[in-house]
């Protein structure tokens, strides 16, 4: 995502639609906080009984498809919490490195440790890791839907600034 203009980073397809740089902004934060979460109850007590079974699927299907509309909780919905976008981007990518670490080197039995989502109920943290590389992927989607817009800065029959 680097080379990206201040104008392309910040560009929306519509008012109530999200820029590159709310995209990535929203990634970082859900990405660190999953990890969190994930880490915390697996510092808990195992809770094989807890019903997750069938969502594997459900989250590869379901979570990348940009059809659906889905508003997150207003915890992890951008606000401009990193102005400068490199800064955004290398902490974007710290989270990633950390999450990629996490999932190699786990020796705990992920699926016997689950929490709740907002909208698909109890995950395991195996779940939960599929989640975040989905939801990542819903907005790789989301950010070339915006750099594909014909009024996108750059593009041809557009104005630069």
């Amino acid at each position: 995502m680097g080379g990206l203009s201040a104008e392309q980073r910040s560009f929306r397809t519509a008012s109530d639609r999200w820029s590159i740089a709310d995209c990535v902004e929203h990634l970082a934060i859900v990405e660190n906080n999953i990890l969190k979460s994930i880490e915390t109850h697996l510092e808990r007590p195992a809770a094989p009984e807890t019903s997750t079974a069938g969502k594997d699927e459900l989250i590869l299907n379901n979570v990348p498809n940009r059809s659906i509309r889905v508003k997150g909780p207003d915890a992890v919905m951008p606000v401009g919490r990193w102005p400068d976008f490199d800064d955004l981007l290398r902490e974007f990518e710290a989270a990633r490195h950390r999450t990629l670490g996490f999932a190699e080197t786990a020796e705990a039995d992920l699926r016997a440790h689950a929490f709740p989502h907002p909208f698909l109920g109890p995950l395991d943290c195996h779940q939960w890791l599929l989640f975040l590389a989905a939801h990542c992927e819903r907005h790789v989607q989301q950010i070339d839907e915006v750099k594909s817009d014909p009024a996108f800065p750059g593009r041809a029959g557009t104005a630069m600034a």
